[in-house]
C-alpha cells in the first residue's frame, strides 16, 4: 500500500524531509507521494514517519488505488536502496 496525501494538507513542510525514500514532493497545490517510491517506511521504520509528523489527523492515508502487501513493499525497498547489490 502506498500512501496518499489528501486535500486536507496544509503544506506545513513536515513530511517531505522525513521520507527516507524521497517519495514526497510539492505538487501543484499540496504535497504528493510518488507511489513508486513509497514503501510506508518498510525497511527503515516500524511505521510511516510522514504520518507521525503530520499535524493534521487523517491527512496521509493508505491509497485505496494502490494496494501492496508487506512483501511487495519490502521488495520495493530493496530495489530502491540495494539494487546495486542484487
Amino acid at each position: 500500500m502506498s500512501l496518499l496525501i489528501t486535500k486536507r494538507c496544509i503544506n506545513c513542510d513536515m513530511c517531505e524531509p522525513e521520507c527516507p525514500n524521497q517519495a514526497i514532493s510539492m505538487g501543484d497545490a499540496i504535497y504528493e507521494i510518488d507511489a513508486e517510491r513509497c514503501t510506508e517506511c518498510v525497511g527503515h521504520y516500524d511505521s510511516p514517519t510522514c504520518q507521525s509528523v503530520c499535524p493534521i489527523n487523517n491527512t496521509i492515508i493508505t491509497d485505496p488505488d494502490r494496494q501492496e502487501t508487506a512483501e511487495q513493499l519490502w521488495d520495493k525497498f530493496v530495489l530502491l536502496h540495494h539494487a546495486d547489490k542484487i
